[in-house]
């Protein structure tokens, strides 16, 4: 009966995949008036954010200024200091039609959809005033925002793309307009410049040319490179973004992610602290509450996760469980709260795993409550509760049928399947469902991806062990293997497989390789390898 409930959860996960794609924030959302108070606090000019411009139909000075800061941050997705720029220099020239556009793309991102109309509206209505420049500007920002407020409709992107693509034709000299265009490549009409595509490089690399010393093009393709698995290339465009803006938490875990990626783990880490410490500063100086700065979590979770890959895990509890206790209102965000209970069982520790995902399965997302439910079946099947496991697994399915960004769950819930399958004993099934899971977290994009699908990796191989599937075992370790080679809990499960194997001369070259890659691992860790 139990086999019966899993497959049938399969074939209508698969196909709810397909039709519900990720949201990008969580519908039950803090309260946002204060944070939009906090958006139009009077704030100075500031150094080392990086250099933008963009001259617009402005008579002063300081109004053109603030409005280049406000650019300046957006370009870093500082969105915060980004709308208080722009109401800094509307507070100087309120004709600013250029200026309320862009506030109102920034306030989507600050998760006040309603101030985003108005202040289209108003960009609108003194775009009649303004010049074909500022016009332009005002028209570009408004086809996006309708595009984004109908991703089903292609015609809605063209339109988009077509008005940008004159833009750049009326104005060749323009970087804004190249390194819009360059977003609008993507198929995501709400792309901020994190998914750019291969196709982007070109708009990008055509705005650096113009502008130099503008630090966003560095930025946009440190992405670009990224999701195209080209490292070596976006860690060079990732150390010039850092350098140009150094005073920018996002620059410097920009650079930490593809240093880690390269194997510079001390680096990386290096890198998110710095990051780490500029955020702290600022939240404290402008008393700003850590749930409205989204990076601040991120970055957190990035470095938690950096220490737990050189294996100094009271380090990395300490950190992750800090960033499991903000609220935020992106449901990404929350949704990656799993990252808390998944360290715990993976540090054998089911039961505070369980409690942990007790915790994501109350809340108001059913997405959220979907993933804790998944969480708590794993932690079930752990504990060798097959029947609990299976009851928390449909009831995952259940919270996500319908529910938008419900596709987010669909992998962890098809791993916690296979998992299942495998521990009980219906090893083919398991082994078809793992596979999968690890071709698609394999496949997935982006550096907080990757991160994402080598601890999924080690939890397959983990969860085979523990299942008796030696066979599986292997096959996940060397999938660990081809991810990352300097990992050494790669090397951990490689040895493990190969001393089961019974080829002992393997399996000492790989816990010597594990030891060489942990060589700072708290003293616990260290004990896992056998001698």
């Amino acid at each position: 009966m139990l086999e019966q409930q899993f497959i049938a959860g399969a074939v209508l996960l698969a196909i709810f995949a397909q039709s519900h794609p990720a949201s990008h924030l969580q519908p039950h959302a803090p309260s946002l008036p204060p944070l939009l108070d906090l958006a139009e606090r009077p704030l100075p000019l500031r150094a080392g954010i990086g250099s933008a411009h963009d001259a617009v139909g402005t008579a002063s000075k300081e109004a053109q200024a603030y409005y280049d800061q406000g650019l300046a941050y957006a370009h870093s997705y500082v969105w915060l200091e980004a709308a208080r720029s722009f109401h800094a220099a509307l507070r100087i020239d309120p004709t600013l039609a250029a200026a309320h556009a862009m506030l109102a793309v920034v306030d989507v991102e600050l998760n006040a959809p309603a101030a985003s109309r108005e202040d289209l509206a108003r960009a609108r209505a003194l775009a009649a005033q303004a010049s074909d420049h500022d016009r332009r500007h005002v028209e570009a920002r408004a086809l996006q925002l309708a595009a984004e407020a109908a991703p089903a409709d292609p015609s809605k992107l063209t339109a988009y793309r077509a008005a940008l693509d004159a833009a750049v034709t009326r104005y060749p000299a323009d970087e804004e307009f190249w390194l819009a265009r360059g977003q609008a490549e993507s198929p995501d009409p709400a792309e901020r410049g994190q998914g750019s595509v291969a196709g982007s490089a070109a708009f990008y690399e055509k705005a650096l040319a113009l502008a130099p010393d503008h630090f966003a093009a560095h930025h946009y393709l440190t992405h670009v490179y990224e999701n195209t698995g080209r490292i070596d290339a976006a860690l060079r465009e990732g150390a010039a973004y850092a350098k140009m803006a150094p005073n920018v938490p996002h620059a410097r875990h920009m650079h930490g992610h593809d240093l880690r990626r390269v194997g510079r783990i001390a680096e990386a880490i290096a890198e998110f602290e710095a990051a780490d410490a500029l955020e702290t500063a600022y939240l404290e100086t402008e008393r700003v509450p850590v749930e409205y700065d989204w990076h601040y979590q991120h970055n957190l979770d990035l470095l938690a996760t950096s220490y737990q890959y050189v294996g100094r895990m009271a380090k990395a509890e300490a950190l992750l469980k800090r960033s499991f206790g903000i609220a935020s209102h992106l449901l990404v965000q929350e949704f990656n709260k799993r990252e808390w209970p998944e360290f715990l069982l993976a540090r054998g520790r089911a039961r505070d795993a369980l409690e942990a995902a007790a915790v994501m399965a109350a809340n108001a997302s059913p997405v959220v409550s979907a993933a804790g439910h998944v969480e708590a079946g794993r932690a079930r099947l752990a504990l060798g509760e097959f029947k609990a496991a299976a009851d928390e697994a449909n009831t995952a399915l259940r919270l996500i049928r319908g529910a938008e960004g419900g596709g987010l769950v669909a992998t962890p819930l098809q791993e916690l399947q296979g998992e299942f399958q495998l521990g009980a004993g219906q090893r083919e099934k398991g082994r078809a469902l793992l596979q999968e899971v690890a071709a698609k977290v394999r496949a997935a994009p982006g550096p907080d991806a990757w991160t994402q699908a080598l601890f999924t990796l080690e939890a397959i191989a983990r969860a085979a062990r523990d299942a008796g599937d030696w066979d599986v075992a292997d096959w996940a370790a060397h999938q660990m293997l081809a991810h990352d080679p300097n990992y050494a809990g790669t090397h951990l499960a490689l040895g493990l497989a190969a001393g089961h194997k019974g080829d002992a001369a393997a399996a000492r070259a790989e816990f010597d390789l594990a030891r060489k890659y942990w060589k700072d691992a708290d003293p616990e860790v260290k004990r896992l390898l056998p001698q």
